[in-house]
């Protein structure tokens, strides 16, 4: 489903240049729980941008479902991200004066999905992720774990081929970590969407199918349980 071929990503500060990513080929196969893991600078959230188009390589490809994702323009990335793409951040990034459903409402009003559908999807996910009774809820209301909830079914809501989640765990005690872990892994299990995790957390380590490990900028290894 996603093959990276060859790719670099060099940022440059000033006068100095930067190699965030040095040659990475990798394929990830539709349907994978997948963990890229590495110590703080080892590229793992540069290549999880990279293949989420929010960062362009400055070398190299990345192809999804075989379409060369680094050749869209910027209208055409952010119509595939809209489209095909779920994101998880360890900041949540909800909007605290909407309640959970219009949260997780939102990336339906941008593909101008009918009012009935919507509906039905928004309090059919929210259901899946145990919020039913937290539907009219605030987000600045709810623990992280429930935000992290509520962020879990925006990302799922549009039935995305595949889930970026940045370091998802961060903020979280390891009671609700493991809690989030368990139910998005359950969610790839039931909807066959692919899941790659950015992190440094040894439990979600645990519960990736396959860990690649990531060293100043390159795969170090790259594990299949």
């Amino acid at each position: 489903m996603v093959e990276m071929v060859d790719l670099y990503k060099d940022y440059k500060v000033g006068k100095v240049l930067f190699p965030a990513l040095r040659g990475i080929n990798l394929k990830i196969e539709d349907g994978e729980f997948t963990a890229i893991a590495g110590p703080s600078g080892s590229g793992k959230t540069t290549l999880l941008n990279v293949i989420g188009c929010l960062d362009i390589p400055t070398k190299g490809d990345v192809l999804i479902d075989g379409t060369s994702i680094t050749t869209l323009s910027t209208k055409e990335k952010a119509e595939f991200r809209k489209n095909e793409l779920g994101f998880v951040f360890q900041t949540f990034n909800l909007i605290p004066v909407l309640t959970a459903y219009e949260n997780v409402e939102m990336p339906l009003i941008l593909v101008n999905m009918p009012a009935a559908e919507k509906k039905e999807r928004v309090i059919s996910i929210l259901e899946e992720v145990g919020l039913s009774e937290f539907i009219n809820r605030k987000s600045n209301e709810m623990s992280g774990g429930q935000q992290q909830r509520v962020a879990i079914a925006r990302a799922l809501v549009k039935n995305p081929s595949m889930v970026l989640a940045d370091e998802p765990t961060a903020n979280l005690d390891s009671m609700n970590a493991k809690e989030i872990l368990s139910l998005m892994k359950e969610l790839n299990k039931k909807k066959k969407t692919t899941f790659i995790f950015s992190t440094h957390d040894q439990l979600v380590m645990e519960f990736a199918g396959r860990i690649i490990y990531l060293r100043d900028g390159k795969i170090a290894s790259d594990k299949k349980k």
